[in-house]
């Protein structure tokens, strides 16, 4: 069983199994790294790490037009069922919660959260990194985090792939992503949150040669466009 996995872009990506698809923090509008609109995209189920603007970006409007189910962490999901969003599943640090097709269990990430609605400051909480099953393959997204040691106990989930952030400034940078590579175990490395802009500007092709040389991972940098078929 496989999954397609599609690079949109900074920290977007999508998922299908062929019968349905995935969308996790679909931030395009105004992401000079991404390569199609929210209007070309259709989902089936919206999963957002946490409340920046960055990463919740067209889930809302999506959502709306498609009739997609957004599962988020618990402050961001009470604050978009407010602003009248009909299908929202609020969840938190261990729970898992099931979807069309799969589940998602929600892990640690070190990192802030908080959403800008037009110059005010809602829905803070606690930020979220995702262990995705789903078409028969185990991703963990984690988000936008720092480096933690309990990272080895997400490895322990049995890893087909890890999303990791690899920009720096906001989140680990090359060298912790290597250390994480190594406590997750995953059979696939994807970087993530980087090259968006001049503050993350990262060299994927140096992240790769490194994690490759002190683990087993292979590491798959993407464009974004570009995907990648996690599992058989």
């Amino acid at each position: 069983m496989s999954v397609e996995l599609t690079y949109l872009g900074h920290s977007a990506f999508q998922l299908t199994d062929g019968e349905t698809t995935v969308l996790v923090d679909p931030f395009l509008t105004g992401n000079p790294a991404a390569t199609t609109s929210a209007d070309a995209l259709s989902a089936d189920t919206i999963l957002i790490t946490h409340a920046h603007n960055d990463h919740v970006g067209d889930a809302p409007a999506i959502a709306k037009r498609t009739g997609a189910t957004i599962i988020t962490v618990n402050e961001l999901a009470n604050y978009l069922s407010g602003k009248g969003l009909k299908n929202v599943i609020g969840g938190n640090h261990g729970g898992t919660i099931s979807f069309t097709g799969g589940s998602v269990k929600f892990t640690q990430a070190w990192h802030s959260s908080v959403y800008n609605d037009d110059g005010k400051l809602v829905a803070p909480g606690v930020p979220a990194g995702l262990v995705v099953r789903y078409g028969g393959v185990t991703i963990y997204f984690a988000g936008d985090t720092a480096l933690f040691s309990d990272m080895q106990l997400i490895g322990d989930e049995g890893l087909d792939a890890a999303v990791i952030p690899i920009g720096d400034h906001f989140t680990m940078g090359p060298a912790d992503g290597v250390r994480a590579a190594k406590f997750l175990k995953a059979k696939t490395v994807i970087p993530c949150h980087y090259n968006t802009f001049p503050a993350i500007e990262q060299d994927a092709g140096a992240f790769k040669a490194s994690v490759e040389r002190e683990t087993s991972s292979t590491v798959v940098p993407l464009k974004p466009g570009e995907s990648f078929t996690v599992g058989h």
